[in-house]
């Protein structure tokens, strides 16, 4: 009788450290399953004749190119929380089909790019690869760069609020505040950030979608 008491106890025991176990062990995320994991999207627009001129990165041909005369490049459509940055990588990412990679170079200059962001950012938006490049670029088109900051043929010297102010007057159906600036430790431009809701109809920035605190922020010529 007592060792049957016994091989009870042990079975009882091992029953509650499996359910111990199961219990500790964490949820995988769902790949792919994160629309509900993000506020909106940054849209992402760098100055080209800047990030060419910083000593560091990847300075493709195609952007970067003596006579390639770019100004503004789409860097990417990033899912952002309200007060923090969004997720990044959220499950498998298949190398983007060479349509959508065709469909998509006049807005983003090279192939790495286009699957860097994919990779990092679109996987995180709940769509197909096809459809997040078809939102990246119905955003981007819904934007215009003020004529003055298209393809300067000087050096331009701006605060950030001049610049936010210029995109805000190029853009009347966008609401205050849906533009930020940010730049480079030597004060030249690094990027345009425009906010956007999930299905890109414009909307004001949140906290997290960062700024730039220099006094003036220093544009080079388009060449």
């Amino acid at each position: 009788m007592r060792a049957r008491n016994l091989g009870i106890i042990f079975a009882a025991a091992v029953c509650l450290l499996i359910v111990s176990d199961a219990g500790a062990r964490p949820k995988r995320r769902q790949p792919g399953n994160t629309n509900a994991s993000f506020s909106y999207y940054l849209l992402t627009l760098s100055y080209a004749p800047d990030f060419c001129a910083q000593p560091a990165g990847n300075k493709d041909p195609r952007e970067c190119g003596a006579g390639r005369r770019i100004g503004f490049v789409v860097h990417g459509l990033w899912p952002q929380g309200e007060n923090g940055r969004g997720p990044e990588r959220c499950g498998p990412a298949r190398p983007v089909g060479q349509d959508i990679v065709q469909d998509t170079l006049s807005y983003v200059p090279s192939e790495s790019l286009i699957q860097h962001e994919w990779t990092d950012h679109g996987t995180c938006s709940g769509l197909s690869a096809a459809a997040y490049f078809a939102l990246l670029r119905k955003g981007r088109d819904s934007v215009r760069i003020p004529d003055d900051l298209k393809a300067p043929a000087r050096m331009l010297h701006l605060s950030p609020r001049d610049v936010e102010a210029k995109l805000a007057s190029a853009n009347p159906g966008f609401p205050a505040g849906a533009f930020r600036v940010t730049c480079y430790r030597d004060g030249e431009l690094q990027e345009i950030r425009i906010c956007l809701n999930k299905d890109v109809s414009p909307r004001s920035c949140g906290s997290s979608a960062g700024g730039c605190s220099a006094g003036n922020v220093s544009l080079n010529p388009v060449r």
